[in-house]
């Protein structure tokens, strides 16, 4: 299939503190979310600064990425600048025709995996005529360059902290959305890949960064809750791989490194946090891959139209 270019989609975050509200304004439009729940979350950027790590970490991918494919390379974000109906823009002043777009998530699910498509299209629709066409690469957490990547994250910190417990975290998502894709499988198929691979033969998957109200069900343990539960079992040393994200954002730092950590220390547990595949050679080298293969196929690789849909909406 011919394409003209490589469209790199993430979320997006603030760059300084002024960027914190209208940022978390453009994230939690449309949503039921409290203000007083926005306001936390802020204080989650104004921990470090005001500054999500995300566009930084975006930069370096964007910049391994151009040295992995000949083709050009342009990054558009979802929430914040660069967004990706300029981005757009720009591709079809430079007369990029049709693109393929590589997202910042791993695995199937509304929010991981849909939105993105449903994002990118109403970005060319507000163009109009003109924009480019853009696919979407599928979801990658199976291909195993990605599972090696991981390993070796986790492999590192469990030389750190020998005879730890290995515990896996990813982001939650509303129980009514995980029913309806394949999101919780593919994480724990790839969290027994990489645990295999590091010769662990116990290991546990828990959630984190959850935000709808409580009588929401959300899937579960919670990290905290997790932690709490294995201090009881009489565990004391304890290894966390966020293998639900690809770099070292602000989820990971704020709700790993600062909330976790600290129970973790409360309850006398040692813990470690593997690093994200962040620009992993590996993690290139797939990608890289995958490129290549979506260029030599004789047609487009495209997720079906019903897979991964939204939870359903309450009625108002």
């Amino acid at each position: 299939m011919h394409y003209d270019a490589v469209l790199l989609v993430s979320f997006g975050g603030p760059e300084q503190p002024e960027d914190v509200m209208p940022f978390l304004e453009i994230v939690l439009r449309g949503r039921n979310i409290p203000r007083e729940r926005m306001l936390e979350v802020a204080e989650h950027y104004y921990h470090f600064g005001g500054r999500s790590p995300i566009n930084d970490q975006c930069r370096e991918l964007l910049a391994a990425l151009r040295q992995a494919t000949p083709l050009p390379v342009y990054w558009g974000n979802r929430n914040w600048h660069p967004f990706l109906e300029d981005t757009l823009r720009q591709m079809m002043k430079e007369g990029v025709k049709r693109a393929l777009a590589i997202a910042t998530s791993a695995y199937s699910s509304y929010s991981a995996c849909r939105q993105y498509i449903e994002n990118i299209e109403a970005a060319r629709a507000a163009i109009g005529e003109g924009a480019p066409i853009v696919h979407k690469l599928p979801p990658f957490s199976g291909h195993p360059l990605f599972v090696e990547a991981n390993a070796e994250r986790v492999a590192e910190a469990l030389a750190r902290l020998p005879g730890a417990r290995l515990v896996f975290t990813a982001h939650s998502i509303p129980k009514a959305m995980a029913d309806t894709c394949r999101y919780e499988e593919e994480l724990r198929t790839a969290s027994a890949r990489v645990a295999e691979l590091c010769d662990m033969d116990a290991w546990d998957l828990a959630w984190q960064s959850r935000s709808g109200p409580p009588s929401q069900p959300w899937l579960g343990p919670d990290i905290r809750d997790h932690l709490r539960a294995l201090a009881a079992e009489g565990v004391h040393r304890v290894v966390v791989s966020p293998i639900g994200f690809l770099s070292d954002h602000m989820e990971v730092l704020y709700d790993l490194d600062v909330e976790a950590a600290a129970l973790a220390k409360e309850l006398g547990i040692e813990l470690v946090r593997a690093g994200t595949t962040g620009v992993h050679p590996k993690i290139i080298a797939m990608l890289a891959e995958l490129i290549e293969q979506r260029l030599a196929a004789p047609e487009p690789l495209i997720c079906p139209d019903g897979c991964c849909p939204g939870p359903p909406r309450r009625a108002a």
